[in-house]
């Protein structure tokens, strides 16, 4: 486990914005309650309560990833995208302390879904 620092900052902050995403005209979520986590370098990452998310739409995958940073990642696909849905979401269901925040979270691979608005 490493913790993040000056050498990878991560900072995870409540958005005050809207988030709607989108896949095949459906929408899969919606939140005013969403975290916008930043890491080192890496494009922001809109992480969103589980309980604004149509869990019906995703399917659990046997994919996972670790993050030193965050700890082990589980993916979802999205059902209706077929195979362009493949671990399209991700989720960190034990992350780590530093980041415990995005805990019953999820996050969406933008080249994997229609359209991630915020506004």
């Amino acid at each position: 486990m490493k913790v993040p620092g000056p050498d990878h900052p991560i900072t995870i902050t409540a958005n005050p914005k809207r988030i709607v995403v989108t896949v095949g005209g459906k929408v899969v979520a919606d939140s005013t309650r969403t975290l916008t986590l930043v890491e080192a370098s890496i494009p922001p990452v809109h992480y969103i309560p589980r309980s604004d998310v149509d869990m019906n739409a995703l399917r659990r995958t046997d994919h996972t990833t670790y993050c030193p940073y965050k700890g082990d990642c589980s993916y979802f696909s999205i059902s209706e995208s077929g195979p362009a849905g493949a671990n399209a979401v991700w989720s960190y269901e034990a992350p780590y302390p530093a980041v415990d925040k995005i805990k019953d979270h999820l996050a969406f691979y933008p080249s994997k879904v229609d359209s991630i608005v915020e506004g």
